[in-house]
């Protein structure tokens, strides 16, 4: 008796471990995801001159900057919200598809480029997977 309440304190203690570290692991990747997201949005918003040209070698005009500024944004702030993260995550990957499609289009070098809005949508999904369980049951095919 004395040994299985010792293994099951041992047991919560590496879940409680466990769990502790997925929500600063989650915290730390979705604050990167989080904070390229609000600069990308912002600068599209104030559209300082080499976001301007930047986005006029991607054969964007300037008028687009204020739309992609506010759409980055609300899919940014959806997704900050825990109550709708999930569906922030999914028009973030949106978002982010577009980018990749602007990138492939003018022939940007792909693993600093092209893949770029990759890497930013995987910390924003791996963020979502670490911090909500219904979401690794969800894609574990767990009921």
């Amino acid at each position: 008796m004395i040994i299985e309440r010792e293994l099951n304190m041992q047991k919560s203690t590496r879940t409680a471990d466990r769990s502790g570290a997925h929500r600063w692991t989650s915290r730390a990747l979705g604050g990167i995801a989080i904070l390229f997201m609000l600069f990308d949005g912002i600068g599209k918003l104030v559209g300082p001159v080499p976001v301007v040209e930047a986005t006029r070698e991607l054969g964007f005009a300037e008028s687009h900057l204020a739309i992609m500024g506010i759409l980055s944004l609300l899919a940014t702030l959806l997704y900050i919200v825990p109550r709708t993260a999930f569906l922030g995550a999914l028009l973030l990957t949106a978002y982010l598809g577009g980018a990749v499609a602007a990138q492939v289009r003018i022939d940007a070098p792909l693993f600093s480029n092209t893949l770029f809005p990759v890497y930013v949508a995987v910390l924003v999904w791996g963020a979502l997977w670490l911090r909500d369980e219904r979401l690794r049951k969800l894609l574990s095919g767990g009921a």
